[in-house]
């Protein structure tokens, strides 16, 4: 029996239905990321609406999902949970494209430049005395990567020393053993060992490899075949929101104190990790994957990959994994592209 209350259905309300099912159909885009001074302009992003208004200009949901463990990021990443995460270019090679997962790096973020150092026991010892020492350090990282680039520089190998594998939790504090001689790390952590023993050296950092430890926005490259617009629309918020670091832009003291607040420093401190961090603007991203430089920190890269059984079971040689630079030429296998550096999105977004 029919109902004394019921009405018949109007267009209106089958409007709002089609509406409703259409906004639960929408696409969702989701991007890993972990917390480090040059990644907070994606959390910025994320709690500020700005990757939310992006993802809605190009009709679907974009979302930062902030994870409390960076190689869990990139394994869940290469697993397909997200579409996206924060990953330097060594672990975008050895972890996603050498599980063979085709990889894009939407955008360049920043590159190191100082943030990660090896400080060695004693006042004014040189790079050269490592030779024989034990190295603490979070083993198969941007740190080791750092290590081994500084031992070629004084003509040594990591055969010259032994590598002490160490969580990034333990390594601030690791001076407080006597035993300790040489530590290879990134900031907060590299600050915290500096300012707390005295009787330490800082030996190398990263500025002494300038444009090699970047930060770059990685995302399944079917992903973004299929949805262009998601590149876009990344690019677009994490632009407009780098903008913020200019003194000069209404939205820098809001922006600043939200990064202090998130890393749980000060103001002092905040300024001297971004004091060490270069970041992007689109042009100069562009500039860096094709520039001739950056096919050489590549083929760096991929050979410690290699050296360091990275590439995967069976990776006969660096060349195993082809890198796709920014001009579109390939390093390594043509016929095993697994990491690309696109321009596509960096050229879009140009003003």
């Amino acid at each position: 029996m029919l109902n004394k209350l019921a009405r018949p259905i109007s267009f209106f309300a089958l409007g709002l239905a089609a509406s409703a099912s259409l906004a639960q159909a929408e696409d969702q885009y989701k991007i890993a990321w972990t917390i480090y001074a040059g990644t907070m302009p994606l959390g910025y992003a994320q709690d500020h609406g700005i990757l939310q208004k992006w993802g809605q200009k190009y009709g679907f949901g974009l979302q930062a999902v902030q994870l409390n463990d960076y190689i869990e990021a990139q394994t869940q990443f290469a697993a397909g949970t997200f579409d996206g995460s924060v990953a330097i270019t060594l672990d975008a090679l050895t972890i996603p494209a050498a599980s063979g997962v085709d990889t894009t790096v939407v955008l360049p973020m920043s590159t190191s430049a100082g943030s990660d150092g090896i400080v060695m026991r004693g006042k004014e010892v040189s790079l050269e005395s490592i030779k024989g020492k034990r190295v603490n350090l979070v083993e198969l990282s941007g740190s080791h990567y750092m290590l081994a680039r500084a031992l070629d520089s004084v003509g040594l190998s990591e055969q010259d020393i032994t590598v002490v594998n160490t969580s990034d939790a333990d390594i601030g504090s690791i001076f407080t053993d006597s035993s300790t001689e040489v530590v290879a790390t990134w900031k907060p952590q590299l600050s915290q060992i500096l300012n707390q023993f005295d009787d330490t050296s800082l030996v190398f950092d990263s500025s002494d490899i300038h444009g090699e430890i970047v930060d770059g926005l990685i995302v399944h490259t079917e992903t973004l075949a299929r949805e262009p617009n998601l590149g876009k629309a990344l690019a677009g918020a994490w632009y407009e929101t780098t903008a913020m670091l200019d003194p000069d832009h209404p939205e820098h003291t809001q922006f600043v104190q939200y990064m202090a607040e998130q890393l749980n420093t000060t103001a002092e401190d905040l300024n001297s990790q971004l004091a060490t961090i270069e970041f992007f603007n689109a042009q100069e991203g562009l500039s860096y994957v094709t520039s001739d430089s950056f096919t050489v920190t590549m083929e760096r890269i991929a050979d410690f990959a290699f050296a360091h059984g990275l590439l995967g079971d069976g990776a006969p040689s660096a060349d195993f994994i082809g890198i796709e630079t920014g001009t579109g030429s390939v390093i390594g296998s043509e016929e095993n592209v697994k990491l690309r550096f696109s321009t596509q999105w960096m050229q879009e977004i140009q003003p």
